[in-house]
């Protein structure tokens, strides 16, 4: 599969301390890379250097484009970043949230479109937010908004999606449907990097992961062979139990179906 992100010798500092030293690893089109790691370990500065959020140091590149190299705007056509919590507090309606991941293909005009309006309702509809479309952000519970900000990452039709904890205040329903549809936006030629915590969800719902201590890149490859008893013990400190957590499935008809992105 054709290469989506290259990280090579990836450094980041937050407050004049090192939080990412020398990690390297690359994501493919076509699949969901988990990056995993304990409390503290460096999984969420890695993502916003990723998105452009924080500075760094070493080489990020974005569908085979150096990521210094490009403008705001072009950066946001290839990757969409999906922040944990919103620091958003104006009274924006859902829909005129969503209606924001179309900036980026606004340059040069001020009206919106219809392939805008194509893709924000499209957006929409892919994380059961319609419903909420007319209603004011800061109004929407922690798991409405995590939905309404990854509808609007969809809505730039960033074919790189960069999701820091997506499903952390989300109900086991809208979670599973989230995940399912993490997996149809793969399938349909998506990159998705997404920072979790549960392992066993990591198992369930990812291809490949990257694993995180201290800053430093500890395993990578098939999620199957990051997330196995002696690499588990040896960075959480637990032992892994197969089988040992409840499991819950979605009803087939309930699974989220992707239509093709407008054009």
């Amino acid at each position: 599969m054709p290469e989506a992100v290259g990280v090579s010798g990836l450094r980041v500092r937050r407050g004049g301390r090192v939080v990412v030293d020398d990690v390297s690893f690359t994501a493919p089109f076509g699949g969901v890379l988990a990056v995993l790691g304990p409390n503290g370990a460096g999984k969420s500065s890695l993502l916003k250097a990723l998105a452009g959020v924080v500075p760094f140091d070493g080489d990020i590149r974005l569908n085979g484009h150096g990521a210094r190299d490009l403008r705001a705007h072009e950066r946001a056509r290839l990757a969409a970043y999906v922040p944990q919590q919103s620091e958003l507090r104006s009274a924006l309606t859902v829909e005129s949230v969503v209606a924001q991941g179309r900036y980026a293909h606004h340059v040069g005009r001020v009206r919106a479109s219809a392939a805008d309006e194509q893709a924000v309702e499209r957006a929409l509809r892919l994380t059961d937010t319609a419903p909420l479309a007319s209603r004011p952000f800061p109004t929407l519970s922690q798991g409405e908004r995590q939905r309404a900000l990854l509808a609007r990452a969809i809505a730039t039709e960033a074919r790189i999606l960069l999701l820091d904890e997506p499903t952390s205040a989300l109900d086991v329903g809208h979670a599973l449907r989230l995940y399912a549809l993490l997996q149809r936006l793969a399938a349909d030629g998506y990159c998705i990097v997404v920072v979790l915590h549960p392992l066993a969800e990591a198992l369930d719902w990812t291809d490949s992961a990257v694993l995180i201590e201290r800053g430093r890149l500890r395993q990578q490859g098939a999620t199957r062979d990051v997330v196995k008893p002696g690499v588990v013990e040896s960075i959480y400190g637990v032992r892994l139990v197969p089988g040992g957590a409840l499991g819950f499935r979605l009803p087939m008809e309930d699974e989220p179906r992707c239509e093709g992105a407008t054009s």
